[in-house]
């Protein structure tokens, strides 16, 4: 598989998920989540379903889900603004027409006199035939803004993500990052069932194509009884051996089918981080099976998510350099030079990732998931929201300096693997 295409595919998912736990989670709160985008910048993809619009954007970096109300919501009609409404047959509100009026002749044209539309949903004016006459027009669930003949759903105070409770919100945004854990879990547990999983037995595994192992004759499916006569119970016994004989003759004896036979085998030394050890060429023994792959599920997102943690201990008190850490282009080399060990490692690696893109945005900082949280977390504590135009600020320059961080970080790779 060509890197850039694996990288795409990888990051693309973890993205994909990650923003499905979000929408998923404010779809059941009852949110009007107007855009669901893998990717930033300029689209070149989308599709409309129900209430929200699905896109694909030219730069494979991230992904959002604009839920009403977040931001600043674009149209606001006021007091002397004229605009157009098309109406049901009861006489209520469907759309307002803020521009390009003469393209909707049925529309009734109104003076805005006054305007709720997010509690009491109503609109009143002037209308354009009697302007002395002053008119109340209920508006509908949902209606619609048509701003350069393009329609905007008009989200209503309690279709918006501020209007809902702590516990909502809160699941809301933490849902992001526990996709990222459950989608690990899943791909270690398709892993299992496909490929099979480790198993601490004393049974020859996969042979590399060559080695030790494939020259003297052992076959994958030997069951090693003992080494030198010394009885052997599991996998870690069989490698501590080998690993500690470098170049000296080994006698396995081992059980092929019902046949009980002695083998030689002088396992080949191995120079790793200046010690010499012996190997043969010999993977570990692999099992399938519905349990084993769930249980192999758990260790393996457990283990690698206690890895991931130690990794930032480490950088938080230095051990850990900045530039060790990688960005997208590093990310990208590692992902290409994994797709060529094949389709589980891909997978394995992919897994890894996504536990990491987990973990990472739950860290309490600004313009992370974690950071969101925490300002939820503060407002349990205070028992009322801090100012949402403070918060505001509080994320943009977090937003910011992650920027400059990913900026750095990315150049790091640059030096590292180009130039």
């Amino acid at each position: 598989m060509e890197p850039i295409i694996a990288f795409i595919i990888i990051f693309g998912a973890l993205v994909f998920f990650h923003e499905l736990g979000h929408l998923i989670f404010a779809k059941r709160a009852g949110i009007l989540c107007r855009e669901f985008a893998i990717g930033f910048g300029p689209k070149v993809f989308s599709f409309k379903k129900n209430e929200t619009v699905y896109t694909i954007r030219l730069l494979p970096l991230g992904g959002f889900v604009r839920m009403a109300g977040e931001d600043p919501e674009m149209i606001e009609i006021k007091p002397g603004q004229v605009v157009g409404l098309l109406l049901d047959k009861n006489g209520n509100v469907d759309k307002i027409i803020v521009n390009h009026k003469d393209d909707y002749p049925n529309a009734k044209i109104i003076e805005v006199e006054q305007a709720d539309l997010e509690h009491h949903m109503y609109i009143t004016g002037y209308v354009e035939q009697d302007e002395d006459r002053l008119e109340r027009f209920s508006v509908n669930e949902p209606a619609f803004f048509v701003v350069d003949r393009q329609e905007i759903q008009i989200a209503p105070y309690h279709r918006q993500f501020a209007a809902k409770t702590l516990g909502q919100r809160t699941m809301t945004i933490l849902a992001g990052p526990l996709m990222n854990f459950v989608l690990a879990f899943v791909v270690f547990l398709l892993i299992g069932l496909l490929h099979g999983y480790p198993v601490d037995k004393p049974i020859v595994g996969e042979l590399t194509k060559e080695g030790a192992a494939r020259e003297a004759g052992l076959q994958q499916g030997d069951v090693i009884l003992s080494i030198n006569n010394e009885p052997v119970k599991t996998w870690t016994q069989v490698v501590s051996i080998i690993r500690a004989h470098p170049e000296e003759k080994l006698l396995f004896k081992i059980q092929r089918d019902e046949k009980v036979m002695d083998i030689a085998v002088t396992p080949d030394a191995k120079k790793v981080q200046g010690e010499t050890i012996g190997l043969i060429g010999v993977y570990e023994p692999m099992e399938k099976s519905v349990f084993g792959s769930v249980k192999q599920g758990v260790i393996e997102t457990y283990y690698w998510t206690k890895e991931i943690l130690i990794g930032l201990g480490q950088l938080v008190t230095g051990q850990f350099k900045l530039d060790m850490l990688s960005g997208p282009v590093g990310i990208a080399v590692s992902t290409g030079k994994v797709a060529q060990s094949g389709i589980y490692y891909l997978m394995k690696w992919g897994a890894i990732l996504s536990i990491n893109l987990g973990i990472v945005n739950l860290l309490p900082l600004p313009a992370l998931d974690g950071g969101r949280l925490l300002f939820f977390a503060i407002e349990a504590l205070r028992g009322k929201p801090i100012d949402r135009q403070k918060e505001g600020i509080v994320h943009f320059i977090g937003f910011a300096l992650l920027m400059l961080l990913m900026l750095v970080v990315t150049w790091n790779d640059i030096q590292k693997f180009f130039l």
